[in-house]
């Protein structure tokens, strides 16, 4: 047997909500009511005690208690006064309790029905007293002729009255409180309808488990999750954002993104209006892909991001254009290889050995002399690979790559703790952007520095590379380690990623950049990296 499903939320709340008001205006009615009744019947004690008063004060009345015939005098008079008050009944009475008038006739000379002491005493009181004309409230008052009482005066309205006056005053209470309740449901069905449409119908066990999964997916996923209100501020920060930004463990929602202290030009994207799609930023040790999306709603818009964690990959590509450089390398030289080698064979086809092996002979020792000069002066492998590939890729620009003389640089100098691929990162990013700046110029050169350095703090491997080339407006030398400046910033696709790379990967490190105009008018960039790191990165 299927259970049924829970009601939602939504109905929950409205079948709770009109109850809530049902019950509000049902309490409001009773209350009312019962004020109502008590106001009545003080209204009716007021309204009859100001009538006996009167009554008793009247001269008419004291002077005909003590004639002859009150009655004939009297009769008149209360009934006149009980029909202009709108009164039950107004009786006027000896001090014995002898009715002088009645509403009936057939009443007046018999005995009055009812307490009279206090009257006697010279006191005004009311009581609820059933009487020959059923129940009642009335009040005794007496009639004086100085000290002495000489009448009683009791003027009193039929209870049965005083309700029939309530039950007009309950008919309109009872109309105002349906229209209460019906007011009241209507606003609470459009309310709980809009709440119907945003909760999707769900009930408050399935709000709940979708919160549940919620929260779980934010906190799981890898790929970072930023959402910002209408005011630039956070309003969601997942573990993997928080990450990915280099943020410290802590409450980040509310606060204003351009608080969080992260680079100038992601903090723009993020303040950015428009989309921006697959934006690549920098912070002080990641490459992030950026993609922001504006969201609209209500009277205030905020904007959705993502963050992807490109550093591996970034650095992996660093690797294989180091690699494809060096195979590029490769296949020239083996192209050269080709080429020299049909020479010899043609030499030797025309009878000219001798020629053939000192043309060999003059190829080798100048290949293997620009091997041994990289080999000799660099020790390390990663590094002469690097400058091996970089040469031919230079000379096929046009570009001669010189190692200097003052380089010098042992295998097995580097930390385990500075990685080959900051190295690639570091020297490949300088001596790709050097070649670029001088190709073209005449005598186009670049010159690489590598070699170690003992400073007061410490062993250091210097990395300076040097070109002829036009070089940097020194008003720009700061703005180049930024990510997105470039001198082809107007190319397609030229992001301007390369010294922004350098200046990352050295900080990881615990080195320095520094760019000047060189010797030659070019550009000079000069890496510092320690030798000695303690964790963190410092020295």
């Amino acid at each position: 047997m299927r259970l049924p499903r829970p009601r939602s939320l939504a109905g929950q709340l409205f079948a709770m909500q009109v109850l809530l008001v049902a019950l509000v205006v049902a309490g409001c009615a009773l209350f009312t009511y019962v004020s109502d009744r008590r106001q009545a019947r003080t209204a009716a004690e007021r309204q009859v005690t100001a009538a006996a008063l009167a009554i008793a004060a009247a001269p008419t009345v004291r002077e005909a208690i003590s004639a002859p015939d009150p009655t004939g005098t009297l009769q008149p008079y209360a009934e006149n006064v009980r029909r202009e008050a709108d009164l039950t009944f107004v009786t006027i009475m000896s001090p014995d309790g002898i009715r002088y008038t009645h509403p009936t006739p057939d009443r007046i000379g018999e005995r009055f029905l009812g307490h009279r002491a206090e009257a006697l005493r010279g006191r005004t009181f009311s009581e609820t007293y059933r009487g020959t004309l059923g129940v009642s409230v009335r009040v005794v008052t007496p009639v004086k002729e100085g000290d002495r009482v000489t009448g009683l005066v009791s003027a009193g309205i039929d209870v049965a009255a005083i309700s029939e006056r309530l039950r007009h005053q309950v008919l309109l209470l009872l109309l105002m409180a349906a229209a209460a309740l019906l007011l009241g449901g209507t606003g609470t069905y459009v309310i709980n309808r809009r709440l119907r449409r945003h909760t999707h119908g769900m009930n408050a066990t399935e709000l709940a488990l979708v919160h549940d999964y919620h929260e779980a997916a934010l906190h799981a996923v890898r790929e970072g999750l930023l959402m910002l209100d209408g005011r630039r501020a956070v309003a969601l920060l997942n573990d993997g954002a928080r990450e990915l930004l280099g943020l410290p463990p802590g409450a980040y929602v509310g606060r204003p993104v351009a608080e969080l202290g992260l680079p100038r030009g992601l903090t723009g994207a993020l303040l950015a209006s428009e989309p921006r799609v697959d934006e690549v930023h920098l912070t002080e040790e990641r490459v992030l892909v950026v993609n922001t999306s504006p969201v609209s709603g209500g009277q205030r818009s905020g904007t959705v991001v993502t963050l992807r964690d490109h550093t591996e990959l970034r650095a992996l590509m660093g690797e294989l254009d180091a690699e494809r450089s060096f195979g590029k390398a490769l296949r020239a030289q083996a192209h050269e290889a080709a080429n020299r080698l049909h020479t010899v064979v043609s030499l030797v086809e025309l009878g000219r050995p001798a020629e053939a092996v000192e043309f060999a002979t003059s190829e080798l020792e100048l290949a293997q002399a620009l091997t041994d000069r990289m080999t000799g002066a660099v020790g390390e492998p990663v590094l002469a690979a690097l400058l091996l590939g970089r040469t031919a890729y230079a000379h096929e620009h046009g570009v001669e790559l010189v190692l200097s003389e003052e380089s010098g640089l042992d295998d097995g100098l580097l930390p385990a703790s500075l990685p080959p691929r900051d190295l690639v990162t570091i020297l490949g990013n300088l001596v790709d952007n050097a070649v670029e700046a001088a190709q073209g110029t005449p005598g186009a050169r670049v010159t690489v520095t590598a070699r170690t350095e003992r400073t007061p703090e410490g062993d250091e491997l210097l990395l300076r590379v040097t070109d002829n080339g036009p070089g940097l407006d020194p008003a720009h030398l700061e703005d180049a380690f930024r990510d997105g400046w470039s001198t082809k910033a107007a190319a397609p696709g030229a992001h301007g990623l390369g010294l922004a790379l350098v200046r990352q990967a050295a900080g990881r490190a615990g080195g320095t950049v520094a760019a000047r105009r060189g010797a030659d008018g070019g550009a000079e960039f000069t890496v510092r990296l320690p030798l000695a790191l303690s964790a963190g990165g410092t020295r």
